[in-house]
C-alpha cells in the first residue's frame, strides 16, 4: 500500500476502530468492568485521530509541475504579497516564464486570500570578489482567490 492510499484510508480505519472501541466502552459500563475509564480515552483518541486525518486530507494538495519549468528555491516570502525565488547563474532564459507559472500555481492559498501577489525570480550578479547584487530576471503578478 502506497503512502497516498494509506493517507486516504486512515479516516476510515480510525473511525472503524473508534466505533468498535465505543461499543466496547458501552459494554464495559453496562457490566461494570474495571477498565471502563481507560477504554474511554482510547475511544476518544481514535475518533480524534479519524477526524484529524480527514482534516489533513482535505487540506493536502500536491505541487503542480509545468513542463519546461525549473525548480527554484524560495528565498523570501512575506506570507502575503511578495515571493522571491532564486535562480542560478546559468538559468536558461526560456525557463523563466514556465517557472513563474509553476510558482504561481504552487502558492499556498490560505494566508493570501484576495492578495495581489508579486512573484520575482532573481539571480545574483557578481560585482567583485566578495560582493554581488541581485538582478530580477522575471516577474509576475497574480491575485490569489480562495477555492
Amino acid at each position: 500500500m502506497s503512502f497516498f492510499e494509506l493517507l486516504e484510508n486512515t479516516p476510515k480505519i480510525f473511525g472503524f476502530l473508534g466505533i468498535v472501541l465505543l461499543m466496547g466502552t458501552l459494554i464495559a459500563f453496562i457490566f461494570n468492568f474495571g477498565f471502563k475509564f481507560r477504554i474511554i480515552g482510547a475511544t476518544i483518541f481514535s475518533l480524534l485521530l479519524s477526524l484529524s486525518s480527514w482534516a489533513f486530507i482535505q487540506s493536502y494538495s500536491e505541487n503542480v509541475v509545468i513542463e519546461g519549468a525549473k525548480y527554484l528555491p524560495i528565498v523570501y516570502d512575506n506570507g502575503f504579497d511578495l515571493v522571491i525565488a532564486k535562480a542560478e547563474e546559468d538559468f536558461p532564459q526560456d525557463s523563466i516564464q514556465p517557472s513563474l507559472e509553476q510558482l504561481q500555481e504552487n502558492l499556498r492559498k490560505g494566508s493570501r486570500a484576495g492578495a495581489n501577489v508579486k512573484i520575482k525570480i532573481r539571480k545574483l550578479e557578481k560585482i567583485s570578489n566578495d560582493v554581488s547584487k541581485p538582478v530580477i530576471i522575471g516577474e509576475a503578478q497574480t491575485t490569489v482567490k480562495m477555492n
